[in-house]
């Protein structure tokens, strides 16, 4: 049915917009020069790139995952990068929309032909056209990394004729090129394929003699890759920018550098730094002497809520304190760079889930951490059993069912059996390395943690395990030499 109108002006209107329509369609031929066209458009419109974001209430990310920029850790989505990303949105007052399928040479493409902004780890790549970049949010130091056992890498001469692999970073590239020219024997290797997980994998596995990295990069992954040292610094920092679109107007642009310029000024920027690659790692090695001193300085005032918690929920009250060790080392007032607090380290959405309501008192965060474990060991398949579902239910704990789902996927994929830990257990660790998450549902995660993670426990277990009947006999002991004293007298 027709329906005629019968206001003038809205007739005008109507007619101007279809006029418009055809005008577009006779000015681009084909679907793929849309992208080209918009900028042009939207100057003509006078509709800003920010008006565009504002008016349809998300802005799009280009990213991908790393353990610096982006990826579904044991308590949600993080990274450094992600935590500045979610920040951004929030001070845009919209949604945070993130494309994480991107390889590294694929970002700066999508930025410039759909829009919104990159962020993974750019740098300047100034002979790139149609892009902007932010003013800088953080230096990226390029470094040296070589296989253990290499002595004497200290200069860039000590390269030559190794096999030297590099990240796939224009900023980095530029650099190692105006290297060469003074040392025209220089070579490496560089792949759109590789993360710095793949590349620290290589040296560590001897497929690489070395490899150019970022020193906050190393930093972060070293405890995964013992057999790759560090070696020496190299040339000058790189500045870690965002990307957007040239021609979309600036408005965005200024918006994103003011909010950097904001994070800088208020020392938030350089705090998220710290928390993200101020240590070296995230986990830590049993440290027998600080374990025992905190055995007997801390946990005597814990060990009676551990044992109520074992009685609710089956575990051996040692288990948990042991794991109680390895989140907090039994301090009440622990609170994680992520937020997560309390002596079972606890996050808000655990906390709620468990019906807890202070996460630093000690007997709630005990409480709610035993009844989490057992929660997360019941929602294992019920093919796996004994040990090995103990262990995994731990390493979820640590890392989130999704990954450990997805490594026991990997597992099986290798021929292994995604029942038994010790085939989980060498699965995890490939979720840091793109072959393999690329496959998976929940994609990267710093799949070496969980790993440590239930072997700390493990041992911290033991220990306790092995302390506690060493003083039931020397009580036993001493109860018999008291007695045949008395005997004798």
């Amino acid at each position: 049915m027709l329906t005629l109108i019968q206001d003038p002006k809205r007739l005008f209107y109507r007619l101007c917009r279809a006029l418009a329509s055809i005008l577009l369609l006779v000015m681009i031929p084909t679907v793929a020069f849309v992208p080209a066209f918009l900028p042009a458009f939207f100057a003509a419109q006078e509709t800003t790139h920010l008006a565009v974001i504002e008016r349809r209430d998300f802005i799009t990310f280009h990213t991908r995952t790393s353990p610096t920029t982006y990826y579904e850790g044991r308590h949600g989505p993080t990274g450094f990068e992600y935590e500045l990303m979610r920040r951004f949105a929030n001070h845009l007052g919209v949604s945070l929309n993130l494309d994480a399928s991107h390889r590294s040479d694929s970002i700066l493409p999508a930025v410039r032909k759909r829009g919104d902004v990159g962020a993974a780890g750019l740098s300047l790549a100034p002979d790139y056209q149609g892009i902007h970049y932010t003013r800088p949010l953080m230096e990226m130091q390029p470094l040296v990394v070589y296989r253990r056992g290499l002595n004497g890498i200290d200069a860039m001469a000590d390269l030559i004729d190794l096999e030297v692999g590099i990240l796939n970073n224009p900023g980095l590239k530029a650099s190692l090129q105006r290297l060469q020219q003074q040392h025209s024997q220089l070579d490496w290797q560089a792949s759109v394929d590789l993360e710095v997980t793949d590349l620290l994998a290589n040296v560590h596995n001897g497929n690489l003699d070395a490899a150019i990295i970022f020193d906050h990069q190393f930093r972060v992954n070293r405890l995964f890759f013992q057999e790759v040292e560090r070696g020496f610094l190299l040339g000058e920092p790189l500045s870690m920018v965002w990307a957007l679109p040239s021609g979309w107007g600036l408005e965005l642009t200024n918006a994103a550098n003011d909010f950097i310029q904001t994070l800088q000024d208020n020392g938030d920027l350089d705090a998220l730094i710290t928390r993200h690659f101020g240590h070296d790692d995230f986990l830590e090695y049993v440290g027998t002497r600080t374990f025992l001193s905190h055995m007997d300085s801390r946990l005597p005032q814990y060990t009676e809520l551990f044992k109520q918690a074992a009685e609710k929920t089956g575990f051996d009250w040692k288990l948990l304190a042991a794991l109680g060790y390895q989140e907090s080392h039994w301090d009440r007032d622990a609170v994680s760079p992520t937020g997560v607090r309390g002596l079972m380290m606890l996050t808000n959405a655990t906390a709620q889930e468990m019906n807890i309501s202070n996460r630093r008192d000690p007997a709630q965060s005990i409480d709610g951490g035993s009844r989490y474990l057992r929660h997360v060991m019941d929602r294992l398949p019920a093919s796996i059993t004994g040990d090995d579902r103990l262990y995994m239910a731990m390493a979820a704990y640590n890392v989130g069912l999704g990954h450990l789902y997805d490594a026991r996927k990997i597992a099986e994929m290798r021929g292994g059996d995604p029942d038994l830990w010790a085939d989980v257990r060498e699965s995890l660790p490939l979720l840091q390395h793109r072959e393999w998450h690329s496959k998976t549902r929940h994609g990267y995660a710093r799949g070496g943690e969980p790993v440590i993670y239930v072997r700390n426990i493990r041992r911290y277990y033991e220990m306790l395990d092995y302390i506690e009947r060493s003083r039931q006999q020397f009580f036993q002991l001493e109860q018999t030499v008291t007695e045949g004293a008395s005997a004798l007298n």
